[in-house]
């Protein structure tokens, strides 16, 4: 990482940068057998009372002791990843949102206020995508309220690793007490290679409703009540996939989702029984999904994984899904 000019570290930003894409240099430690650094590169999301905070695509802010700074400087926006198709952070979020929709909303200026009895992260948080409209403190004040009115904690979905993205946004949520939960990937990926695998999708049925079997195999609730066959059901055309378990067996051996939004596809709730694992049956699904994505007209997919799902980002790293933002879930650090 350069930051000299002519041999010498150089300091090249001031407060005045807040909100810019900076890469920093701060002193760890000196002494023997040397000086320590660190260097931190990511959105300037404030610089008060000597204290910097920077914060990365991880969505964690960095908080720098002015007085241990080094180096720093403006840097451009991280360049667009070549696999896959463009989209913009705004584009894809609403895409996103359009195929989990919650059984009940409530604008808040640019913010949404979503709920659904507690059934997934998701479809339970506030997708903030623009100004509340009122002062960060009033809006948080709100958001506690409306959730509590239903007996549910309160969480905001944010978003960073994008241009465009939330970064300062998280920061603001950690000044304020709030802390993440949860951080996911959101990856694209073009669709056509995906429908060409060459995967055994004979034994795939697709069907436009959810039903009792398929409920059987998804692993996401205690008991299938209205809203999540309501949430589950969402999405401009909404496709279900199910593998057939061996005789005897209820559940299926494998199942999926795909909602078709214009060009998009997305792709949830990809499952496979642990005895049927290993054997090609969530690529069968994926192919079989995409195919019939393709023939409404999508050129590009998405979907959601969590970081710590190495089974599924290596399943998805060969399909060409490159993260194009990472999404977290802030809730309160103390009582709601």
């Amino acid at each position: 990482m350069e930051f000299t000019i002519g041999g010498r570290l150089e300091i090249r930003i001031t407060p005045a940068d807040v909100g810019k894409r900076v890469s920093v240099r701060c002193l760890l430690q000196e002494g023997p057998p040397g000086p320590k650094f660190t260097d931190t590169v990511g959105v300037l999301t404030s610089w008060n009372d000597g204290v910097l905070s920077v914060t990365p695509k991880s969505g964690e802010s960095v908080r720098i002791a002015e007085s241990s700074l080094v180096a720093g400087k403006t840097v451009p926006a991280a360049p667009p990843r070549r696999r896959g198709p463009a989209a913009s952070f705004g584009e894809l979020a609403r895409v996103c949102a359009r195929a989990w929709q919650p059984v009940e909303s409530e604008p808040l200026g640019d913010w949404l206020l979503r709920a659904s009895a507690g059934f997934t992260r998701r479809a339970n948080s506030v997708l903030p995508l623009g100004d509340p409209g009122v002062p960060l403190d009033a809006a948080l004040a709100r958001v506690r309220q409306w959730y509590a009115d239903r007996g549910l904690p309160p969480y905001i979905q944010t978003a960073t690793g994008a241009e465009g993205a939330q970064e300062e946004l998280c920061a603001a949520l950690e000044r304020s007490g709030w802390r993440r939960e949860v951080t996911a990937e959101v990856r694209i990926a073009a669709l056509a290679p995906i429908g060409d695998l060459a995967a055994e999708v004979s034994r795939v049925r697709l069907g436009r409703a959810v039903d009792a079997a398929w409920l059987s195999r998804y692993q996401r609730f205690e008991s299938p009540g209205p809203e999540v066959r309501a949430v589950l059901g969402s999405g401009p055309s909404v496709w279900f996939a199910t593998v057939p378990g061996d005789d005897g067996d209820a559940a299926p051996a494998a199942i999926g989702r795909c909602v078709v939004d214009g060009r998009w596809a997305g792709f949830m709730a990809v499952e496979v029984a642990p005895g049927h694992r290993r054997r090609g049956l969530a690529t069968a699904v994926m192919t079989a999904l995409a195919r019939q994505a393709t023939d409404e007209g999508a050129s590009a997919g998405w979907l959601q994984v969590e970081a710590e799902n190495e089974g599924a980002r290596a399943l998805y790293d060969g399909m060409g899904f490159a993260t194009h933002h990472r999404y977290h879930h802030f809730r309160p650090s103390g009582p709601a």
